[in-house]
């Protein structure tokens, strides 16, 4: 808020980062402890085998605090926006690096979760026993709230795939400012859907990778569509994933080993897809 305070009259760049809600939640200022204390949270996934309810119950009820901490000093920081006069030609992104599961798919934490039940399954020769790597939708999606009055309307909703790397081409060109000769960018600026104006010439389609190197090791990459999602680890195979989108949008039950032709039909497909944006990137699990 002091920065805000310097040069008002000047046009201003400012990334703020909070360590919240990241683990661990707690401690929490008093007044966001006293108001989830007594909170008896909704478990995502109540039927998961040997899930560690009452650890998933206290963990939500430390993070829904520290989440209230973040939310009410992102208020004071808007605050200060509106009583400088800035609010209505500043550009407000708000959103996160990660997803988080607390319970969900009985795991912790991100794409390199942990178990959270009474009992582990056995480890592997590269993932021990306490660990989960992962590319759920919990963990790859993110909050992403925008707010630009004199140039966005408020309560617009976009249901299009957008991932961070469309932040700067996006911000390039709401700020009118050209992309640097020779620059490659593999984002698409996002401002005509925040609009609701123009043209947004993409497939919803989403690649992701995460190669863990610490506390376990995994070498994945996905491809996503609307129907369906394929997983493969190529540092573990026996730990692909499939999942049927259209009538498990939860990835709850694993498909990579099914026989079924109209599966095996949408395996081959993403597993082409995946291969494909491997040999772009010059990934060099290529050719493996």
């Amino acid at each position: 808020m002091k920065f805000l305070q310097r040069e008002p009259g000047k046009p201003f760049a400012l990334s703020l980062h909070f360590r919240e809600p990241h683990a661990p939640y707690a401690p929490v200022p008093d007044s966001e402890q006293r108001a989830f204390a007594g909170l008896e949270p909704q478990v995502p996934n109540p039927d998961f085998p040997k899930l560690d309810t009452a650890r998933v119950k206290k963990l939500t009820r430390e993070y829904l605090a520290s989440v209230a901490a973040v939310d009410r000093n992102v208020g004071r920081l808007l605050d200060e926006l509106d009583r400088l006069k800035l609010s209505d030609n500043t550009l407000v992104i708000f959103t996160s690096d990660h997803g988080y599961n607390i319970g969900h798919h009985g795991v912790l934490h991100k794409g390199n979760a942990a178990w959270i039940l009474t009992e582990n399954p056995p480890g592997t020769k590269n993932i021990p026993a306490p660990q989960r790597p992962n590319l759920f939708d919990t963990s790859l999606r993110v909050p992403a709230v925008i707010r630009w009055p004199q140039r966005i309307p408020a309560g617009r909703v976009v249901s299009r795939t957008v991932t961070h790397l469309d932040w700067f081409p996006t911000l390039l060109e709401a700020t009118g400012v050209a992309l640097p000769d020779g620059t490659t960018i593999r984002g698409q600026s996002v401002l005509n859907l925040l609009r609701g104006a123009g043209s947004f010439d993409r497939t919803d389609d989403l690649y992701s990778e995460y190669s863990v190197q610490h506390t376990m090791r995994a070498d994945m990459r996905s491809y996503r569509t609307a129907e369906w999602k394929l997983k493969r680890d190529f540092l573990n195979p026996d730990r692909d994933e499939l999942y049927d989108l259209r009538n498990d949008p939860g990835e709850t039950t694993n498909l990579a080993t099914s026989e079924l032709d109209a599966v095996r039909v949408a395996a081959t497909e993403l597993n082409r897809r995946i291969r494909e944006k491997m040999v772009e990137l010059n990934d060099p699990l290529a050719e493996k």
